[in-house]
């Protein structure tokens, strides 16, 4: 049975990269270890970010410019 995030779905969260704020550059499973409060907003508001694949094969985790955050 495949694991399925929160965040990411059926991608695992140390393939998805951070592509915007503070903690840009970081996987998604290392914001969960680093800011468990961050990781909740990522949870609780996942339908305004989107996952991409990108040139170089990596997954990036997008938000949505018109949704604002507090980061």
């Amino acid at each position: 049975m495949a694991h399925s995030s929160p965040v990411t779905g059926i991608i695992e969260e140390n393939l998805v990269i951070i592509d915007f704020g503070k903690h840009e550059g970081k996987t998604v499973s290392i914001i969960a270890e680093e800011d468990p409060a961050f990781y909740q907003v990522l949870v609780l508001q996942k339908d305004n970010f989107a996952i991409r694949r990108h040139r170089d094969k990596s997954f990036r985790l997008y938000r949505n410019p018109l949704f604002q955050i507090e980061v």
